[in-house]
């Protein structure tokens, strides 16, 4: 059946090294007239040889002489795109434009762009930077947060911008290659995603985020149940630099999940540690912990067999009380975590039900906004490192996180379109053209590790040059300086409203003050807030 697949894929070279053969015979049997062809043909055969052999268009790889036709398509698709089908900006999920800044940072090329914005800038939802009539020069954009708390004992000089998890079984192999080893040339973190750590990510030698899910990949005893042992075999390797327990994720926050027997490779049971032949579930929620105090015990306990690794955790914001409970677990506690990562709903996944990727958790925006302004009123923001992710995959998207009050902003979608990805969202196929999201070897084959691991590097130091610049712009010398004040935004009714009115700080302690203010309805949620339980107040 592979061999099968692997000559649908090189049909197309194969016809017309076979039409450059006849057409030689041709000419020598009946007439010269068939010289004309077999020039042509010989010609596509040529090229169609180059195509599988280069290691620069995975497309290619895959699809010799037939995938020039996207390449032709992509000259004259914005002609067509601007006269008859749709604007750059429209987001499927991502634009045109969005895709074309990613490729061209991770390949080298220019990224400027002629004849000013396409943006419809009186129409809501647009937003800016404001900027100073005295701008400032920063020479070093390799801006970096420490991420540690006082009961870290090996704190992580972290890049602000890194790798976002993507678990390798939803990626191949080569593409887990590849980002960690442009993680490793450029000096920034690399999620691993629920899937564990892999034989590609340590053959990569960049710096890892262990990620921990319900399903304990890489930590799981036979049951399913956290096994503590296995995972401190893992937490302490030296390529693994921080812990992230990860509670829900934004493109399904809430949905757990199965990777069916028939899809479990023989490397993808090594990483995760479960067997093969059998289905691997991914329970909906943790069985390691249920009230908000025994998950701040379990990230203690997490910190302590890591050897005192930074500890945190991602969620998607949903029922804003139970984030309150986990705040109140940790005063009451003591546990702090060293960070948290918000992850927004635009988040993306190899596959998740269309509802939950419509109409399930809390924008990443407004999902910051309120855990950064919660701890502000719990008194412990200063203690916890805040993380970002939906999105994220412009210097602006970056600062506007910053603002907002991110330390930090991680990107899975934006480093797949550096190794390659053209969004056919066919992730959940297994049939991904280009070896990005696929355990299909044939396919996964046209995608080379050493060459695409450049990319990664380069669009990461491309993005963070063009971050220093608009920080520049802005008067400012470092990104996180930046505050809501220098976010202005278009209101549905074309007003101007400034950051800091639509995304304000709040007060410093207010939720633990009994003479503050109820700002925004914070302190009324607080109250039904409880450290011992999840479930809501009529519950208990």
């Amino acid at each position: 059946m592979s061999h099968l697949r692997e000559l649908t894929r090189y049909s197309t070279l194969a016809g017309v090294a076979i039409l450059a053969v006849l057409s030689l015979l041709a000419a020598l049997i009946w007439s010269a007239w068939f010289l004309l062809p077999l020039a042509v043909f010989a010609a596509l055969s040529a090229l169609g040889w180059r195509d599988v052999r280069q290691s620069s268009h995975s497309v290619l790889r895959n699809y010799p002489v037939l995938g020039h036709i996207r390449f032709l398509m992509e000259k004259i698709r914005p002609e067509i795109r601007q006269y008859l089908l749709e604007d750059d900006q429209d987001e499927e999920p991502f634009s045109r434009d969005q895709r074309s800044l990613v490729y061209q940072r991770a390949k080298g090329q220019e990224d400027a762009r002629p004849f000013g914005t396409k943006k419809r800038v009186y129409e809501g939802g647009y937003s800016w930077v404001t900027h100073s009539v005295q701008p400032k020069h920063i020479d070093n954009s390799d801006f970096r947060i420490m991420i540690g708390g006082k009961d870290c004992a090996q704190p992580y000089d972290a890049s602000i911008y890194n790798i976002s998890a993507m678990s390798f079984g939803s990626l191949s192999g080569p593409a887990i290659q590849a980002l960690n080893r442009g993680a490793k040339e450029g000096g920034f973190a690399h999620d691993t995603g629920e899937g564990s750590v892999s034989r590609y990510h340590k053959e990569g030698g960049g710096d890892l985020i262990y990620q921990v899910a319900s399903g304990y990949f890489g930590a799981r005893a036979k049951d399913g149940s956290f096994d503590p042992d296995k995972f401190a075999v893992t937490a302490q390797l030296p390529q693994v630099k921080m812990i992230e327990l990860k509670l829900s994720q934004g493109a399904k926050p809430g949905h757990g999940g199965m990777l069916p027997a028939g899809k479990i490779t023989e490397e993808i049971a090594e990483a995760r540690g479960i067997p093969m032949g059998e289905d691997c579930v991914s329970p909906a929620a943790h069985s390691a912990f249920s009230t908000p105090i025994e998950m701040c015990e379990f990230l203690g306990r997490l910190r302590d067999l890591s050897g005192g690794k930074p500890v945190g955790f991602k969620l998607c914001i949903g029922h804003q009380r139970e984030f309150m409970c986990m705040v109140k677990a940790m005063l009451e506690t003591g546990i702090i975590p060293d960070f948290i990562v918000v992850d927004g709903a635009e988040g993306g996944t190899g596959a998740a039900p269309l509802e939950f990727a419509n109409h399930v958790g809390m924008p990443m925006v407004e999902g910051l906004t309120f855990v950064h302004n919660t701890l502000r009123g719990a008194g412990i923001r200063d203690q916890i490192k805040l993380g970002a992710a939906g999105k994220v995959v412009s210097a602006f998207d970056i600062a506007r996180a910053l603002a907002l009050g991110a330390d930090w902003c991680n990107s899975a979608r934006g480093f797949m379109f550096a190794i390659g990805c053209i969004q056919a969202q066919a992730c959940h196929t297994n049939h991904c053209p280009v070896g990005v999201a696929t355990q299909d070897p044939l396919r996964a084959r046209a995608l080379d590790p050493v060459h695409k691991s450049k990319r990664v590097a380069r669009f990461h130091r491309e993005t963070l040059v063009a971050l220093g610049e608009m920080t520049g712009a802005a008067g400012l010398s470092n990104p996180s300086q930046f505050l809501p004040h220098h976010l202005m935004q278009r209101q549905s009714d074309r007003s101007m409203v400034q950051g800091n009115k639509a995304f304000p700080y709040l007060p410093i302690g207010f939720l633990i003050d009994d003479d503050a203010a109820d700002h925004m309805g914070y302190k009324d949620r607080w109250s039904r807030a409880s450290a011992q339980t999840f479930n809501p107040p009529e519950y208990i």
